[in-house]
């Protein structure tokens, strides 16, 4: 058996820190560790996307990123740059956020509408893909869903003359042919906004085995800020703010028919990046997430916070609202005879609450999926399950990364049945997004291994990949990499014979 280990992510070397503004903008670099008869290879690649080439072409910043605004050209005179100024930002393709699987095919994705279709045997870069030739959206999760026959289900915005729409994507399982991309991809339903103008921000959504769950959140999208960002001077980030005045409403819709509930349930201002499982039990449907208290985390990711060092980087760190993991408890069966004033959640082994306070609305309160020494660890983000396994499945583990620095700084395993934990930590060294890689035929969720790359800033070319026995989180070895490889976001996981 062949294993790769492969990852998507936004690489900054220290000679671009001067010139990239946010850790969310570097160029897209492809990782792969080939595993095979006990010997581990390998290599990386650059995606080849147009704003990769259009800068390596031009030596220089062309195409502006979420926190980086790209300078008028040099060589046009001034009434050009002056112009230049009013024109529309062009999406970036620069998919440096996932690895995602559409129809059997491999793709890199970020938030816009490109993706690339890659080769996960040598990570070359086949297709650039635009979601809006097959479908009206203006972009795409890098965190799509999957039911066990592969239909995959996604989210994007589209914006109009009324303003923005939250859509539902359904993607087909199999390709009519070879050059057979998104075809067949429709929008399942679109739902609208609180504020048209003013949609919020979302990174992924969670999925049960007949909802999709949507997470509407007080981080907010200022469109008029972002059309104008670049008559302002601004980049893309610029339009993106935090209002800890609205709720977090969860938004359900039936998969096989499309149906929006008219039922929302609410809870008070959170903020959420990554869902960690959600599942349906006894007329209620379990939401786990991975959220905050304030959704001030993205500015966070400065370079110039980034750069910074000891007692600096400290202040900085120290200003962090942690992400914690957290439960709604969402009552499915809420009619006009359900009573009000009273909780919902008939798990006897819940703290979450969910009261039906008006003909639509249910206000939730969540219950912690951890003890208090989880705290210790900084929090818990990046989180993993068994995903062929439970996924929109009743489950016990999950793990993820400990935030006790600005990035990840330790491996958490978590159990459920007692909310106690393992931890693989060592000081000094990043660990990435774990990753479980079930053992073949595996009998208990927890069989098989974690992956996880490891960075040492203060070792030269000290990169390597960790294999951690997933039930006891135990190491059971590592494969050193003779090169210097930037942090990055996630990964997964192609077995191949």
């Amino acid at each position: 058996m062949e294993s790769c280990y492969a990852m998507a992510r936004g690489s900054l070397s220290l000679e671009t820190l001067s010139d990239y503004n946010h850790w969310f903008d570097g160029m897209a670099m492809m990782h792969q560790f080939n595993i095979q008869n006990g010997q581990v290879t390998y290599m990386s690649r650059f995606l080849q996307s147009d704003a990769y080439k259009k800068n390596s072409e031009k030596d220089r910043i062309v195409m502006s990123e979420f926190g980086t605004l790209a300078m008028p050209d040099p060589c046009k005179n001034f009434f050009q740059r002056f112009l230049s100024r009013f024109e529309m930002i062009e999406p970036t393709d620069n998919a440096s956020v996932n690895f995602v699987t559409y129809k059997g095919d491999y793709y890199v994705s970020t938030e816009t509408n490109f993706m690339h279709r890659v080769d996960p045997e040598n990570l070359g870069t086949v297709e650039k893909v635009d979601w809006s030739k097959f479908i009206a959206v203006n972009g795409a999760t890098a965190h799509p869903h999957y039911d066990p026959d592969g239909t995959a289900y996604n989210m994007g915005n589209s914006y109009g003359s009324k303003g923005a729409l939250y859509n539902i994507i359904c993607v087909p399982p199999e390709k009519k042919d070879a050059s057979d991309t998104l075809q067949g991809a429709k929008v399942l339903c679109s739902i609208v906004p609180a504020n048209k103008s003013h949609p919020s921000y979302y990174h992924s959504f969670a999925m049960s085995e007949n909802y999709v769950v949507f997470i509407e959140q007080p981080i907010k999208m200022d469109l008029l800020k972002i059309v104008t960002c670049k008559l302002r001077g601004k980049a893309i980030g610029d339009g993106i703010y935090w209002d800890p005045k609205l709720d977090t409403v969860f938004h359900l819709v039936n998969k096989k028919t499309g149906e929006v509930s008219a039922v929302k349930y609410h809870t008070k201002a959170m903020s959420t990046f990554h869902q960690i499982n959600a599942f349906e039990e006894d007329g209620l449907l379990m939401v786990d997430l991975c959220c905050a208290d304030d959704g001030d985390a993205i500015n966070n990711y400065l370079i110039q916070n980034l750069r910074k060092s000891r007692e600096a980087l400290d202040q900085v760190y120290n200003t962090l609202c942690r992400p914690f993991p957290r439960r709604f408890v969402l009552p499915l069966n809420v009619t006009n005879d359900t009573l009000t004033g009273q909780n919902l959640n008939t798990r006897s082994n819940s703290e979450a609450t969910c009261v039906k306070v008006s003909k639509d609305k249910v206000f939730c309160q969540h219950e912690d999926l951890h003890g208090d020494d989880l705290v210790n660890y900084g929090g818990l983000e990046f989180p993993q399950i068994n995903y062929r396994r439970c996924n929109t499945k009743p489950y016990h583990y999950y793990y993820g990364c400990g935030f006790r620095h600005l990035v990840g700084d330790s491996l958490i395993k978590m159990d459920l049945t007692n909310k106690t934990f393992k931890v693989w930590y060592q000081q000094g060294f990043y660990p990435s997004e774990p990753v479980f890689v079930p053992t073949p035929d595996a009998t208990e969720e927890d069989d098989g291994v974690i992956l996880s790359v490891i960075l040492t800033p203060t070792q030269d070319k000290g990169t390597f990949l960790l294999i951690l026995d997933a039930k006891t989180f135990e190491e059971m070895g590592r494969a050193n990499i003779p090169v210097n490889i930037p942090y990055g976001f996630h990964g997964a996981f192609n077995a191949s014979a």
